[in-house]
């Protein structure tokens, strides 16, 4: 049975013509910076990003450590988001290979960091009872929330008046340029380093690009060998990703209308409540009024359409692999589910 995935965007799959590419790629040693096609897909992705060079690494979390383990040293801290994915869900990498301190601040309600709170947590300089605190980390989008341009320009000035430099997990950067129809680069020009996910809603099977200055790459790139993310022939996967950044930016608004078109049909089910910025971009969060979530997944699954179950409310990722049709199929399923309780 071919399902019908909902769990994440980073379950996409190469289109054929991605796959076509891929397979003419022109490749060399990336460890000797003389594969052609990595060398394009960086020289495109800083452009596009407006940065001076982009590096390519093989996953979003090593794109993100790359950039902490490059911003801070030992005995070093970032204050995070508490549900930021570079804080929960990288393994604790920072502190593993860094020493790195994290400094967690609760979300607000926008996917925001409340400047004050941050400014609480900042550690005073130069007292040895401390960590130094040198990093900010922000997420856009977080739990499918697009941060305001007005935020992001406070933040960019908050750390420049503070003395900190400021990292952007921007997995899903390009939802956010998409959802307010801007230049990426409105919302990269704020940030020291850029994360970029290019195997989400982009549909590369492998890869991130870190977005960064010449200066700072040439530090990161000894960082990425260290942990093993030297590749040799990677022209391969990086011509996929290439395809991506030129071929299903613009897509995404396809994405966020299926999202929001689940949305309102989710509303309209008694049984279920859809919180708050529910289809802002390509995420719907539902939470099941009395129903255990993994009797719901449990009977998606006999309907061919898989679905996370692991908390309650319930993350839904819509991608490229999925249509107007499998939206109206979802919701067909889940309100059969509960007339047959």
């Amino acid at each position: 049975m071919e399902y019908k995935d909902f769990r994440s965007d980073t379950v996409t799959k190469p289109t054929a013509e991605m796959r076509k590419v891929m397979a003419g790629a022109e490749v060399g040693d990336d460890v000797y910076g003389d594969d052609p096609s990595v060398n394009a897909l960086q020289e495109y992705g800083a452009a596009l990003l407006g940065k001076e060079v982009a590096l390519f690494a093989s996953s979003g979390t090593q794109s993100n450590l790359l950039a902490l383990l490059t911003h801070l040293g030992r005995g070093d801290e970032y204050i995070v988001g508490q549900d930021a994915h570079t804080y929960k869900m990288e393994g604790g990498g920072a502190a593993v290979f860094g020493s790195i301190q994290p400094q967690p601040v609760e979300f607000e309600e926008d996917g925001s960091l409340d400047l004050a709170r941050v400014e609480a947590k900042i550690k005073p300089a130069g007292n040895i009872h401390f960590a130094r605190t040198q990093l900010l980390c922000l997420e856009n989008t977080q739990d499918g929330k697009v941060l305001s341009l007005d935020y992001q320009a406070r933040a960019a000035a908050f750390t420049k008046e503070h003395g900190l430099r400021l990292h952007l997990d921007g997995a899903r950067i390009f939802n956010a340029s998409v959802k307010l129809n801007i230049d990426v680069k409105e919302i990269s020009r704020h940030y020291d380093t850029v994360s970029v996910c290019l195997s989400k809603g982009l549909g590369a099977p492998i890869g991130s690009i870190l977005c960064a200055s010449k200066e700072f790459i040439h530090h990161a790139i000894r960082w990425r060998k260290v942990l093993g993310g030297g590749m040799r022939q990677a022209g391969i996967v990086a011509a996929g990703a290439l395809y991506a950044l030129k071929n299903n930016i613009s897509r995404l608004a396809e994405d966020h209308e299926n999202a929001l078109f689940l949305a309102k049909g989710f509303e309209e089910i008694p049984e279920i409540e859809v919180l708050p910025h529910s289809g802002e971009t390509n995420m719907v969060f539902i939470k099941l009024r009395k129903k255990n979530p993994q009797d719901l997944s449990d009977f998606l699954k006999t309907r061919g359409i898989l679905m996370r179950a692991d908390k309650n409310p319930l993350r839904i990722v819509i991608h490229l692999n999925l249509n107007r049709a499998d939206m109206r199929t979802l919701l067909d399923g889940v309100k059969d589910f509960f007339t047959r309780q």
